[in-house]
């Protein structure tokens, strides 16, 4: 691939004292990361200001409640959804007591003022549950209410082919009044997630207008379910599933659209929404994304060339990396490759490798967040060794504005030269009329 094509220079690494997974990374607030290991250990990384610069910090957080021979499997943190305040943070960890492995789910979050967002706060403030299956991807999304506001919920998978481990198929809730989560029945939130065929490995979920959500998981048979929620109920409008030969190691809804040309006069390019898609990968076979799946569920399907060349892909991101209007795929490999495919409209409509870059250990997780604070987003990429950051090149993204200033500039001069010109032709049409009007009142001799 072409080297020029790389739109990265790499600001940092932290290596961590042992080895992470693919379910080790989250965004925790804004500017923060959290990423556990396999031996018990949160790092947290952020940028801060030290000795008049910005620099990168990585340190451990002393979470409670988890026993130094633990295994972390999953992490997971969100913000509280209005008007409550605060972070919320979940770690599953299994213990070794010697004679057998005992699970768990840590949840920690602080109510008191001024301590809702303090991670050293929180991480002493948990609610402890033993949990009877193993743990795999903690995800959490937002649920409707009665009340017409929203929740935000967490979603635990297992190997008891379950999306919510206790007593039949629950979910983990926050309720404020009571400081504490509490069980809630996962019939009444997410029917689509009832009787699954396998092991769930990664859960998505999208909200749409209307009070919809499109729902997708991947299974560790090489299922995968989508399906189309009405929230209001709720109530399962359409589902699809597809089978794979191999187990599912990500799946990804987003939206894709494509600029149309000409230009508009103003400068700004026009965008046509492509409807909702689907993104899957597995362990063996190449990636492919399912297009428009609102209307056409998953029968167009278009495959990733070479996705499949450097071992199984083990994470996805789709972002809008060269800041075009149109989201790019990114996918991460055991194969220590960072792939980066880009969607063609022209013709029959393509996903193109743009570039690859290669890492010294395997890809586990990728995030896309700005860790500094300058409006320009960072790429966090978790590898079995550490974490990397990922810094769009300076130069080539201040080439890229002073380009998009120079079109806006001569956009407006251009919009500027046309209303003289209006202005010309509207006097020329009234001079006749003004030149009848004098005449009218000049006396005659």
């Amino acid at each position: 691939m072409l080297r020029e094509l790389y739109p990265f220079v790499e600001d940092s690494f932290s290596r961590f004292p042992s080895q992470s997974n693919i379910y080790g990374l989250c965004q925790a607030g804004e500017q923060e990361l959290l990423a556990a290991t396999l031996k018990g250990k949160v790092v947290c990384f952020r940028y801060q200001e030290l000795q008049q610069k910005i620099r990168p910090v990585a340190r451990e957080v002393q979470f409670t409640y988890i026993p130094v021979d633990a295994e972390i499997v999953s992490i997971d943190a969100f913000n509280k959804s209005p008007p409550n305040r605060g972070l919320v943070v979940g770690i599953t960890f299994i213990k070794d007591s010697g004679d057998k492995a005992t699970p768990f789910l840590n949840i920690y979050c602080d109510y008191e003022p001024g301590s809702e967002f303090n991670l050293e706060s929180i991480a002493q403030s948990c609610l402890n549950l033993e949990l009877q299956f193993t743990p795999f991807q903690l995800y959490h999304t937002e649920v409707q209410c009665d009340d017409g506001g929203s929740e935000t919920v967490f979603l635990l998978s297992g190997h008891d082919q379950r999306i919510h481990p206790l007593q039949g198929g629950q979910l983990w809730m926050s309720n404020a009044s009571l400081h504490q989560f509490e069980e809630q029945p996962v019939e009444r939130l997410f029917p689509e997630l009832q009787q699954l065929p396998s092991n769930v490995l990664w859960l998505d979920m999208l909200s749409l207008a209307g009070s919809r959500r499109l729902s997708a998981f991947g299974c560790q048979n090489g299922c995968v379910g989508l399906a189309l929620v009405n929230q209001t109920g709720p109530e399962v409008l359409q589902s699809w599933r597809v089978q794979f030969d191999s187990p599912i190691s990500t799946v990804l809804l987003f939206p894709l659209s494509c600029q149309t040309e000409p230009h508009q006069p103003s400068g700004e390019t026009s965008v046509e929404m492509k409807g909702y898609n689907l993104l899957v990968t597995s362990t063996i076979e190449m990636a492919v994304v399912y297009r428009d799946v609102q209307e056409c569920g998953l029968s167009r399907s278009m495959y990733l060339s070479e996705s499949d060349q450097w071992d199984a892909v083990l994470c996805a991101l789709v972002i809008d990396l060269d800041f075009d209007g149109q989201k790019e795929v990114l996918l991460g490999t055991y194969g220590q490759e960072l792939l980066c495919y880009k969607f063609h409209p022209a013709g029959s409509g393509q996903f193109q490798l743009q570039w690859r870059r290669s890492f010294k250990s395997p890809l586990l997780s990728i995030i896309y967040l700005d860790l500094t604070g300058d409006g320009l987003k960072e790429l966090a990429v978790l590898t079995l060794k550490g974490l990397h950051i990922l810094q769009h090149s300076l130069t080539s993204t201040a080439d890229l504005v002073l380009e998009r200033l120079t079109q806006r500039v001569s956009a407006l001069t251009a919009g500027s030269e046309l209303e003289p010109a209006k202005d010309q032709d509207t006097e020329e049409k009234d001079a006749p009329s003004k030149k009848e009007e004098c005449a009218a009142h000049t006396p005659s001799n």
